[in-house]
């Protein structure tokens, strides 16, 4: 399954709530604001890299780039994926989740 996460970490628990319910072999994509929990300086990298081993994790590089955010250090191990890798990975997938 392919979760998308669009909302910030700092004011919505989407990100938590996806993080603990996403089943291993899972992918992870984060979107429009959602790209902050990406950085390696987020409240969240500790949560994310402790799920590295079972999720894949991915985030939109238009997202960053439209929020100043493509100089910042990411969490080891997340890529960066473009437009054309966003469908790629929900053609890959037989379902997707967005968490709200």
């Amino acid at each position: 399954m392919l979760h998308i996460v669009n909302k910030t970490p700092f004011d919505r628990n989407a990100l938590d709530s996806c993080l603990r319910l996403a089943a291993d072999g899972s992918s992870v994509l984060l979107i429009e604001d959602g790209v902050y929990a990406a950085l390696a300086k987020a409240a969240q990298a500790d949560k994310i890299a402790g799920r590295m081993g079972n999720l894949s994790f991915y985030v939109l590089g238009p997202d960053l780039m439209a929020r100043g955010l493509t100089d910042m250090t990411l969490i080891d191990g997340i890529e960066v994926v473009d437009y054309e890798g966003f469908v790629d990975l929900v053609a890959d997938k037989d379902a997707t989740q967005s968490w709200l």
